[in-house]
């Protein structure tokens, strides 16, 4: 049987799979008690048990893929650290989560932060690490306080500092406060921040594992990326293969927001659906319907309802013509305007371009000026093909992906919803203006009926 077959004949409930989420509603999940309850620090002993050559083979073979949203395997994202060379290595957790939608990582360090902790210190040992670091968004100052508190925890029950667990293992572990930009996702402008820069990304080659932090060999991996790590060495990787499908096998979290019933975080194997997704969370809000959504925020190609059976594994979302990232389900229904969305999100991207590069800079800066004049309804048809063209110019040809994350809805906007395009500059405004068009009030009798 298929695995989409086998979710389809599964009950609601079967088709999640909570591991780093298991515990959530605890009074206190994110003590140290709590962690050690539910078989925390287990597998940081199983991997101490293991050579650090044989650990990275073992995540390697789970298959365990980064969930940051390019979805490189992490296992051989380890394997690259050069050995023997003399220098130090380091260890970098990004936690800079800032992409419109996402909304995994920060209510993970909330609520489990000892997870992280503990896939740090098992990924530090894989690379021969001594120092790990961990940036986070410093606007999210709960979430700061608790992540300090338990890497005290850590430090005084002897799973951080120096001869870990008897091991001869040391591992310091820094947690740094980021100033808050977008750019700083980016892992190469994320290491320059680091380091007391300007958040920029850097040319490549050399790239980190080979010149990171320091200009040293580092590893740059996702808050959920490490924390899966201890589950995987507590349970074995053929526990962690049965769930998925064969090329994105495990569980993650997907982040279900916008107009549905139940938003928040789900986590289910990859291979799931929106459409079984929203089954199980009560779908949309009532008394309307699914228009258009984004499979991993904002910077993926949208989908709309024609959509709503691709699997939402690395393969199947990219068949479809998008991108998994950062699992960030945003789902828009009948009432959202398509070119005000794409707006907003072009406005946000041309806020946190850099600089750096000229097709991002001046690029998204006129998308905006046309965006906005088509959605006010001042803009041309011909306004249309510019979208088009000036998006292309930055697609690929940007500095870093931030560029064609500011075309991709652009692109699969105009392509689904061009009609709606139309109608802002043929009808001289927005159609679901209450003042301008009887389609809104259509859409508001329907929520009122």
């Amino acid at each position: 049987m298929t695995l989409a077959a086998e979710l389809d004949n599964a009950r609601p409930e079967k088709l999640l799979a909570p591991v780093l989420s298991a515990f959530w509603d605890q009074p206190d999940s994110w003590t140290l008690e709590t962690y050690e309850r539910h078989e925390g620090y287990q597998g940081l002993k199983k991997a101490l048990a293991m050579s650090p050559d044989d650990l990275i083979a073992y995540v390697k073979e789970s298959g365990l893929r980064g969930r940051g949203g390019a979805g490189f395997p992490t296992g051989m994202k380890w394997q690259f650290i050069p050995q023997g060379d003399g220098k130090p290595h380091y260890l970098v957790v990004n936690a800079d989560e800032s992409e419109p939608g996402t909304c995994k990582d920060i209510p993970l360090l909330f609520a489990n932060p000892h997870s992280l902790i503990e896939g740090i210190v098992i990924a530090c040992y894989a690379i021969r690490s001594q120092h790990a670091f961990i940036y986070l968004r410093g606007e999210v100052v709960p979430v700061l306080r608790r992540l300090h508190e338990a890497v005290r925890e850590a430090y005084a029950a002897g799973y951080l500092g120096r001869n870990i667990l008897g091991s001869g293992l040391d591992v310091e572990l820094t947690v740094h406060a980021g100033a808050g930009a977008y750019i700083c996702g980016e892992e190469t402008a994320l290491l320059d921040s680091l380091e007391g820069r300007r958040g920029q990304p850097r040319l490549r080659p050399p790239f980190p594992a080979v010149a990171g932090l320091y200009a040293c060999p580092t590893v740059v991996n996702n808050v959920e990326s490490i924390a899966s790590v201890p589950a995987i060495l507590q349970r074995g990787k053929e526990w962690f293969t049965s769930m998925g499908t064969e090329k994105s096998p495990g569980f993650t979290l997907y982040s279900l927001s916008g107009h549905v019933a139940s938003p928040g975080q789900y986590e289910a194997p990859l291979g799931i659906t929106l459409r079984q997704l929203l089954d199980m969370s009560g779908g949309m809000r009532p008394g309307h319907r699914l228009k258009f959504w984004t499979p991993g925020g904002s910077s993926t190609p949208m989908f709309t309802d024609e959509h709503l059976d691709v699997p939402l594994d690395y393969e199947g979302v990219g068949a479809a013509g998008s991108m998994l990232g950062t699992k960030a389900l945003q789902c828009f229904d009948e009432t959202t305007c398509a070119v005000r969305a794409v707006t907003r999100w072009t406005e946000f991207y041309a806020h946190e371009s850099c600089g750096k590069c000229t097709p991002c800079r001046e690029g998204t800066y006129w998308l905006v000026q046309l965006l906005r004049g088509i959605e006010n309804g001042t803009g041309t048809l011909a306004d249309l093909d510019k979208l088009n063209d000036i998006a292309d110019n930055i697609n690929g040809k940007s500095f870093c992906a931030l560029g064609d994350g500011a075309a991709s809805p652009i692109f699969s906007s105009l392509k689904y919803f061009r009609d709606e395009y139309e109608q802002h500059i043929t009808g001289k405004g927005c159609p679901f203006d209450p003042a301008k068009s009887t389609a809104w009030a259509d859409n508001h009798k329907e929520v009122t009926a």
